[in-house]
């Protein structure tokens, strides 16, 4: 433990970022310099995604829509994707060209398997949270210390354990005369804005998941083309087909985007239930396979644009909506994004100097950071804890290095 302190006492550390999103698509690793004193204070070294094996991929999303899984096949599922997160830091500090002795720690978010924050829990049922993907077979195929499991103490303070990347937007996108709001959308969809010369005890920085990203849109044309498809590749599927008015306004009910922050979702609200119930309705509506895919994903702009109407626009001025993660490079869902936001840039991270993809990765070298120096790295105002906390658990590698 001492090592670890010297090493973080030195000013510049590398640390490597991972994460396992809810599209399940496999893992974004990031190299990433930190150092406080710089700015921005992280800065990408190098950034790999690496694709889950197709058999691996549904044995995850199998498992994430099965209420019965049982205790062996969770089990299972954690040491392999702790084998899966391993082989992605070391293939990416390896394409980096960096030593895994010269990482001072590896911090992983692993894969959100299971999340119930307080403010969603009904009679009988204990808020909670569970990532997959154990740190202590990344340690030791690493031999780096890894800090993990973010969630669970902002959850434990009766917050909603995320979006815990607001830290990282916060630390690469603050500008001091613009508001900004900062879209990822991966999976699920998360937005947070950052008013201008925000800091990170700013009562009106805040951050929630809009609601739908990628997934229902990638399972959608999964499904209509008999598995052929793992996404609507550059929204060529919804580019060709029309927005059904009716079936969008049916989806836009959904209690969730009335709910106010702070509040957080998943697959739980917006996977395979919902998606069986949508596509139900579109048939009955008669709508043809393409037009399903246009409108579902003018759901995810739509619900987007709502929430920062309803809940981020009353706090202050916003010139620039910038989006990350898949959803940056889907073109049809960047005009619909446009269009529904015309007083707003619509810009996406790279317009701005930042690899957009990495971002997430990036995010959870800095919570490890934050977390080995001892600071704070969840922001009450955005997740509802009732204090600012320390995030992660350390596990050490067995051997010394």
């Amino acid at each position: 433990m001492s090592r670890i302190t010297i090493r973080l006492q030195r000013g510049k550390v590398l640390a490597i970022g991972l994460m396992s999103g809810t599209s399940h698509d496999g893992i974004s690793a990031a190299v990433v310099e930190l150092d406080e004193r710089s700015r921005p204070p992280a800065r990408l070294i190098a950034f790999q995604t690496f694709p889950y094996p197709a058999r691996f991929r549904k044995e995850l999303l199998d498992a994430s829509a099965d209420e019965k899984i049982g205790a062996a096949a969770i089990s299972t599922l954690n040491f392999a994707l702790g084998r899966e997160l391993g082989r992605a830091a070391i293939e990416v500090a390896r394409r980096a060209r960096v030593a895994l002795s010269d990482v001072a720690f590896i911090g992983s978010h692993g894969h959100t398997f299971f999340h119930l924050p307080p403010r969603r829990v009904t009679r009988g049922q204990v808020g909670s949270t569970l990532q997959l993907g154990e740190s202590a077979i990344i340690a030791a195929a690493t031999g780096v210390p890894v800090v993990s499991d973010f969630r669970t103490m902002d959850v434990a303070l009766g917050g909603e354990g995320a979006p815990l990347a607001p830290l990282a937007h916060l630390w690469l996108f603050a500008d001091p005369k613009r508001g900004r709001v900062v879209q990822n959308i991966g999976g699920i969809a998360n937005a947070t804005y950052i008013p201008p010369g925000a800091r990170i005890d700013s009562p009106d920085l805040i951050a929630f998941d809009t609601g739908p990203g990628n997934g229902m849109i990638d399972a959608l044309a999964s499904r209509i083309s008999g598995g052929r498809l793992r996404m609507d590749r550059d929204g060529r599927i919804a580019a060709s087909g029309h927005v059904n008015q009716p079936l969008l306004a049916k989806m836009m009910q959904h209690p969730y985007f009335r709910r106010r922050p702070p509040k957080s979702t998943g697959r739980e609200e917006f996977g395979t239930h919902l998606l069986d119930r949508f596509v139900a309705d579109g048939r009955s509506m008669k709508v043809l396979d393409y037009d399903q895919v246009a409108t579902i994903t003018a759901l995810t702009a739509r619900s987007i644009a709502d929430a920062c109407r309803r809940f981020i626009f009353p706090l202050g001025r916003v010139d620039q909506l910038i989006v990350t993660g898949g959803g940056a490079k889907n073109p049809t869902l960047m005009r619909m994004l446009a269009a529904e936001l015309p007083d707003v840039e619509v810009i996406t991270a790279d317009k701005v100097g930042v690899d957009g993809d990495a971002v997430e990765g990036v995010a959870f070298a800095i919570l490890g950071y934050q977390m080995l120096h001892g600071h704070q790295g969840n922001i009450p105002s955005v997740t509802g804890a009732r204090a600012p906390a320390i995030l992660g658990k350390l596990t050490l590698p067995p051997r010394p290095r």
